[in-house]
Formats: C-alpha cells, sequence, structure tokens
C-alpha cells in the first residue's frame, strides 16, 4: 500500500495533463483519426518546448489540514 502513495502524485498530474490537453487541443470536433494525432503532437511539443510544469498550489501537509474533512481518521 505504501508504494501506491508514492506514486499518486504521478497519476494526478497526469489526470491535470489529460484535461489541460482536452481543453487546449481536444475542444472541438476532428472526424479524422489522423488529424487527432497531428493535433496532440503538435500540443505535446509546444508543452515540452514550453518546459510546462504542475503549479501545485500547496503542500501535502496543507491539503491534510485543508482537505482533513474529506479523509477519515482511524481512532483506535
Amino acid at each position: 500500500m505504501g508504494k501506491l502513495f508514492t506514486e499518486l502524485p504521478w497519476l494526478n498530474m497526469a489526470e491535470i495533463e489529460l484535461n489541460v490537453l482536452t481543453g487546449q487541443c481536444l475542444n472541438r470536433r476532428m472526424d479524422d483519426v489522423t488529424v487527432v494525432r497531428k493535433e496532440v503532437l503538435a500540443w505535446q511539443n509546444l508543452r515540452d518546448n514550453k518546459n510546462a510544469k504542475v503549479n501545485w498550489q500547496f503542500t501535502a501537509e496543507d491539503a491534510r489540514i485543508k482537505l482533513s474533512r474529506l479523509y477519515p481518521t482511524l481512532e483506535g
């Protein structure tokens, strides 16, 4: 279970990138898969050249405090 928690930030970043891709590139109808591939490749190159990074708004510790009501605790 511990390994899963260390990998979650990567899953969060992947989800964020997919949302950015959807909003910036896949937000219109494309009738041909070749066009989709070209558009995604162009978007990916743009993101890579900009050296885009995820901007975390707060630390994990801040998140635990702020979002504590969403995560139950085990009281022994």
